[in-house]
């Protein structure tokens, strides 16, 4: 388990991660982090947008339903 410290940044507040916590997250300095609410009313960080995830599955899923109507306009 990783703890983070909440330090002041300009007039916010905000977390330093370490590089070990970095690295497992894929992030580097300038990338956009997620904080989401856990099912065990927890919440979770992650590097990945949840309302783009939803988005690519609507997405698939009309592709795969429309895939005639696709290829036909795709000619």
């Amino acid at each position: 388990m990783h703890s983070l410290k909440i330090t002041t940044v300009g007039a916010s507040a905000g977390v330093i991660l370490n590089k070990e916590v970095m690295a497992h997250l894929k992030v580097r300095k300038g990338d956009t982090l997620y904080l989401t609410e856990a099912p065990d009313g927890g919440y979770r960080l992650t590097p990945y947008d949840p309302d783009f995830a939803r988005q690519m599955a609507l997405a698939e899923d009309i592709m795969h339903d429309d895939r005639e109507v696709l290829r036909a306009l795709a000619r």
